[in-house]
């Protein structure tokens, strides 16, 4: 398989000065003949990008994304990512696995649009949308129309603004549902090497949606017309309750954007292949994370969580470093090779988004319906059941007469468990919304104060210098601290 690369570290992103081709494990026999055409197809960059993506995300989620956000603790006392604060080198590995899949993901389009075919065209739209989102989500301001230009000479690009980029990701995935509606599904032969929906254009399309209402959402605090020519409210309205048929949205589990890992190459989760002590031997799972499910009765508990002396307890995050716990359960050792967490986005993530939607009265829908769906789903999607009475328990109900913020605190811990492993999600959304509610240790750092966006890589800053320093500029300080524009 021959796949885009950009040389060096320093170059990833925002030089692009050269590219050279490198074999993806497994994905060798996916590949179209390289001689009969001079330019990968977009059949032989479609799976290998999305899995790339996927099991990179899935490597910092367990890094950096379950530390932060209390799913698992640290028992290295040296490292103060519970604590909340964030290397500096942090920032490189995302940064260059992001920016190099990107490059890919628009062969795509460019492929596509050689070749005449709208649905890969709309695809790429939609990984474009889905990519750049976790890049401006992260960083704030970054390389976004100038991005990944080396081929054309262009080295040094500029960084975007967050509130354009967010504009042009709409316009993205608005162009996206219309390819895909006149593309139509993709042959058998490309359907084949299509890892998310085989080819199947209205599940992309409920997908793109679905995506769209996830970021729509994200920045609906902001009052700008951003969405073509709409507040971010306005257009959650249209989709969800003005023009449905013209924006499908995902309707059951079986449509969620997920990787299955299959357990064979080349569609192996990123820890299939891990030591034991690398992906459980140094860290526990976190009092917050395991009490919620154990007061639940939740049945997940017992497929993510191991016991220790006989029952499922965490430790502290944010321990003192002074007072280093003694480890208690754990991930369970199954889960270095479950499929389901190759999650992207999923149905009960939708549920919960579509609840929060209806209780801030941006559509019609009952909230109430859409959290119980969250719930149920959440716990399905797992193959198991729901334990009888599970919504009339008093930690789970809905309450009618419950404050705005009980309610949203209810949605958004539910929601938390939903987005178990999703790159970065439980992040982004407790930065907007300040729930689910954590609990504080003793040994923060920063403050006491979630960490906002992580800062741009030391490369850029001397070999992008001018246009970082204009980045800067815009944006304020390059620190965890300064808030990214939906933040503001």
């Amino acid at each position: 398989m021959k796949k885009i690369k950009l040389i060096g570290l320093s170059l990833v992103a925002a030089f692009s000065v050269s590219v050279i081709s490198s074999c993806t494990d497994g994905f060798e026999e996916m590949n179209v003949n390289p001689n009969q055409s001079p330019k990968a197809l977009p059949e032989s960059l479609l799976a290998p990008s999305i899995t790339e993506l996927v099991k990179r995300n899935m490597n910092r989620a367990i890094r950096l994304t379950n530390e932060l956000m209390q799913v698992h603790v640290t028992l290295v006392n040296s490292d103060e990512i519970h604590r909340y604060e964030i290397r500096t080198a942090e920032a490189d590995y995302m940064w260059n696995n992001w920016y190099t899949e990107l490059s890919n993901i628009r062969d795509i389009y460019t492929s596509g649009e050689e070749t005449a075919n709208k649905t890969y065209m709309g695809i790429s739209l939609i990984l474009d949308a889905w990519v750049m989102s976790l890049l401006t989500d992260t960083f704030g301001d970054v390389p976004y129309k100038d991005a990944i230009k080396g081929r054309a000479g262009l080295y040094m690009p500029a960084f975007d603004k967050q509130e354009d980029i967010y504009a042009d990701l709409f316009q993205k995935l608005d162009s996206a549902n219309v390819l895909l509606a006149e593309g139509g599904n993709l042959a058998v032969a490309q359907a084949e090497q299509d890892p998310l929906y085989q080819g199947n254009a209205l599940l992309w399309r409920k997908f793109g949606n679905s995506l769209y209402l996830r970021l729509l959402l994200r920045v609906s605090g902001k009052p700008d017309a951003i969405a073509g020519g709409k507040t971010a409210a306005e257009k959650i309205r249209e989709i969800v309750d003005e023009r449905p048929g013209d924006y499908p949205i995902m309707t059951s589990i079986e449509e969620s954007a997920t990787l299955k890992f299959t357990g064979v190459v080349p569609y192996q989760s990123e820890f299939h292949n891990w030591r034991a002590y690398d992906f459980n031997g140094d860290n526990s799972l976190s009092q917050f994370f395991v009490n919620n499910l154990v007061q639940w009765g939740d049945p997940r508990l017992e497929l993510w969580a191991t016991t220790w002396e006989g029952i499922y307890s965490g430790v502290p995050s944010g321990y003192a470093v002074t007072n280093l716990p003694e480890g208690q359960s754990r991930y369970k050792p199954e889960l270095a090779r479950e499929s389901r967490l190759g999650n992207i986005l999923n149905y009960p993530e939708l549920q919960f988004i579509l609840a929060e939607a209806a209780l801030k009265e941006y559509t019609s829908g009952d909230a109430q319906m859409h959290y119980e769906k969250g719930v149920v789903s959440a716990i399905t999607l797992w193959d198991v059941e729901v334990p009888e009475g599970h919504l009339e328990k008093d930690e789970v109900k809905w309450g009618s007469d419950y404050s705005f913020d009980s309610k949203m605190e209810l949605i958004h811990l539910q929601k938390y468990y939903t987005l178990f492993f999703t790159d970065f999600q439980q992040w982004f959304e407790h930065r907007r919304t300040g729930h689910p509610v954590l609990p504080k240790g003793p040994g923060l750092r920063n403050d006491g104060m979630m960490p906002a966006r992580i800062n741009y890589p030391l490369y850029v800053q001397s070999l992008n210098q001018a246009s970082y320093q204009a980045a800067v500029a815009e944006q304020g300080p390059d620190n965890i601290n300064t808030k990214v524009w939906w933040q503001e």
